[in-house]
């Protein structure tokens, strides 16, 4: 027996969106479709002109909209979500109680004054189990006159240890002394780790922000029931306003003349609030993006995302949050931080090799990394922007096998074929950026290989991912320019859309009956499958696969 996995891209016009998917039964109406695999390809590139007729809708939800507000009294929870510690037995529950301050004059909340409490068991049993956590409140500070500074809520994180796996258990949260404690809500922990146990659909999903795409975005992935969100950083896009709560889509366009890049932090408030309904019971994995470094006074960055989500880091032998790895069944999952030291004598570098080298591939057999600035991106925005980050890493990931990248940042979708070091490589990596999840800032269109199109080189890198490292490619069809006059061999396939995708991991007996799919296009859909299955010529090569299909 073996596993394939699809992933099926989602592309998103408008906030209308329909995509249905079911499983065939098999019978004699039946037949059989191969399905692409990397051992078939690589693929031909493809590009999907950008359809002129449609108009994303970026624009922000404004803070007077009902689904941004709260119905919490005095210090019931709001803002509840849920993350996956390193294993299936264990999980966090996150929540905030009371509510921010911003002015001149604030006063932060004492944490000691509500109690951090989960009350959980087993679905239809009682909530007999009891585990308490800890509390902390930060603030976003800004050293000018005239700016507004921020003061959090009570931030609360609980880790539930002892769990049984792949069980529904329900849980209720707050301060049961003050009869503050939420309603209560349900998860479904991970299955247990093993080549043969998988949780059935991951949604991945980049640069989310909060605006009218953003809402198709999450009813979409509402939608799938997935078991597990990832979210491939830039989570709020509270950086795109003043700290009046003044936005625009340019930062430095709009407000030239500001003495500190401002933020208005209520956005993650209202972001928390919004979410609530689908991360309260899916787990969401989180990843840091650089709309959320959000530097302050004295030096400080990512406090609102170091504090606002909980992270397995100390469990995955990590000393920040900005890097950790933790297992969902038979995957394991590696978070890369994209704007913290990743070089060789750095601390994530040295982290990142441990855990590699720690990953058993008879129990794990997948290996998926994410981070947030892609190394493998064609489109002129962000090209080639983290360029000493793949030098620094790509030979480590390759070395051990890594299956498939997830990246952001560029707000579009592309998929590769398998790459090491710009070359078509059969052990090397797909990469997926899904950095088009809604944010405001609009999609990216430009390829560098258009005409007239390739950045100078000096414009490409960004300061705070590690200076310069981009020069011209020395082989291949592109040897001495810095862009190539075509779409390039390694990407398979590009378009300007939003979206998110949806992985899944199935399980193929080597027999004539397969697992089957059925996917239809309605409204501008596009539904992008690939499938690869675990082969021992190299670690990370997938063997050719086929489903059945029924076609009505």
């Amino acid at each position: 027996m073996g596993y394939w996995v699809r992933l099926c891209w989602s592309v998103l016009y408008f906030s209308l969106i329909s995509l249905s998917s079911a499983i065939v039964d098999n019978d004699n109406d039946d037949y059989e479709v191969p399905i692409p695999s990397t051992l078939d390809g690589p693929f031909k590139p493809v590009t999907v002109p950008l359809d002129q007729t449609f108009r994303g809708n970026a624009m922000d939800l404004p803070h007077t909209d009902p689904l941004l507000q709260t119905t919490a009294q005095g210090f019931q929870p709001q803002q509840i979500s849920l993350s996956l510690s390193s294993s299936h037995h264990s999980v966090y529950i996150s929540w905030i109680t009371g509510e921010f301050q911003i002015g001149d004059n604030i006063e932060p909340l004492d944490p000691e004054r509500v109690a951090t409490v989960v009350r959980y068991g087993r679905f239809r049993r009682s909530m007999s189990h009891r585990a308490t956590g800890y509390s902390l409140v930060y603030s976003q500070l800004h050293p000018f006159e005239g700016l507004q500074n921020y003061t959090s809520g009570i931030i609360h994180h609980v880790r539930l240890t002892g769990l049984r796996p792949n069980t529904l258990y329900q849980y209720e949260c707050g301060d049961p002394s003050l009869s503050a404690m939420s309603d209560v809500h349900y998860f479904r922990t991970m299955p247990v780790s093993g080549p043969k146990s998988y949780p059935n659909r991951i949604a991945v999903v980049g640069d989310l922000g909060l605006t009218y795409n953003t809402t198709s975005t999450f009813d979409h992935i509402t939608s799938n029931h997935p078991d597990l969100i990832l979210l491939v950083g830039d989570v709020t896009y509270a950086d795109l306003y003043l700290t009046n709560g003044t936005g625009a889509d340019c930062y430095s366009c709009a407000f030239p003349d500001t003495p500190i890049h401002e933020t208005y932090q209520p956005r993650w408030d209202y972001w928390g609030r919004y979410m609530q309904p689908l991360i309260s019971s899916v787990p969401i994995m989180v990843i840091e993006g650089d709309h959320d470094i959000e530097p302050q006074a004295e030096n400080q960055t990512f406090v609102a995302y170091s504090s606002r989500f909980a992270f397995p880091s100390e469990e995955s032998g990590s000393t920040s949050t900005l890097y950790y790895s933790f297992k969902a069944g038979g995957i394991h999952f590696i978070m890369l931080g994209s704007y913290t030291s990743y070089d060789k004598s750095g601390d994530q570098y040295k982290w990142l090799e441990r855990d590699l080298a720690s990953v058993d591939r008879e129990v794990t057999p997948w290996l998926v990394a994410t981070w947030h600035a892609p190394w493998y991106s064609t489109y002129k925005a962000h090209y080639r922007e983290a360029e000493c980050m793949r030098v620094e890493m790509e030979d480590l990931l390759y070395k051990y096998g890594v299956d498939i990248v997830f990246n952001g940042h560029v707000n579009a979708y592309e998929r590769t074929n398998r790459v090491y070091n710009y070359t078509l490589d059969p052990c090397g990596p797909v990469y997926i950026t899904v950095g088009d999840g809604g944010n405001r800032e609009k999609m990216a269109t430009t390829h560098a290989d258009e005409p007239g199109e390739c950045p100078e080189p000096s414009t490409t890198p960004d300061d705070f991912l590690g200076g310069f490292c981009t020069f011209n490619f020395t082989s291949g069809p592109a040897a001495g320019n810095f862009c190539w006059d075509r779409q390039p061999d390694y990407s398979a396939f590009r378009e300007s859309s939003f979206g998110h995708g949806i992985l899944e991991v199935y399980l193929i007996f080597l027999s004539p009956l397969f697992t089957p799919f059925l996917w239809t296009e309605i409204v501008k859909t596009v539904l992008i499958p690939s499938c690869y299955k675990f082969n021992s010529y190299c670690i990370h090569i997938r063997a050719t696969c086929q489903q059945k299909t029924r076609i009505e």
